[in-house]
């Protein structure tokens, strides 16, 4: 059997509804929003098969998120059953990756380790604080924490492997979660799908993955 040539990515949330003729404000969960919606393209419910043609699209003008109009979607109504869904767009798994990018998916499940080589957990979800991705990690023995993926914290990145290597140092962070410029909603995320494309591993100028393109 041929396995399919794409991946879903989870790139938005919708937020809220506006007017009566089906127009939503999705919550941005991509670092380029600008060529996921793009009139014409399609994105789905989570889970869903369902396809919704993307009509308009616009940033928000006065606060986060974008304005996007589908469509399937003629009323109020028919947007009311979107509320709070997911949605994802169909990645190309031909699309280029530059050396040390990675999928934020592709983190999920990584397990997380000592400089020892101690087990602390397992990658459970990613969001983004400021210009860095942050790892939260589950299932260890000092409970849930926040995993900055910067240079400074993350000495070995190979989610390729299942794999990611951090200093000690990072216990710390146990006590509370990285500082965010808006409260992070602990809500559960999606399954694998998460996000989109990772940026590069901590040797480069920023985080150790980014958003999706």
């Amino acid at each position: 059997m041929t396995e399919p040539a794409t991946d879903r990515i989870v790139v938005a949330r919708v937020r809220g509804l506006h007017g009566l003729h089906g127009q939503v404000r999705v919550e941005v969960l991509t670092d380029r929003p600008e060529d996921r919606f793009v009139a014409g393209r399609a994105l789905h419910p989570e889970g869903s098969d369902r396809a919704l043609t993307i009509e308009t699209a616009a940033p928000v003008a006065d606060g986060p998120g974008w304005w996007l109009t589908f469509r399937e979607i003629g009323d109020r109504a028919a947007a009311e059953v979107l509320r709070d869904a997911y949605l994802e767009a169909d990645v190309d798994r031909a699309e280029a990756l530059a050396p040390g990018e990675v999928f934020w998916h592709e983190v999920i499940g990584a397990r997380v380790l000592d400089l020892a080589g101690r087990e602390l957990g397992v990658v459970a979800d990613v969001y983004r604080a400021g210009i860095a991705e942050v790892y939260v990690v589950r299932g260890g023995p000092v409970g849930e924490f926040d995993l900055p993926a910067v240079r400074d914290v993350v000495r070995d990145f190979a989610p390729e492997r299942g794999v990611i290597v951090v200093d000690e140092a990072v216990l710390a962070l146990a006590e509370g979660p990285v500082d965010a410029p808006a409260p992070r909603s602990r809500q559960r995320r999606p399954r694998w799908s998460r996000h989109g494309k990772g940026g590069r591993a901590p040797g480069g100028d920023q985080s150790a993955t980014e958003g999706s393109r």
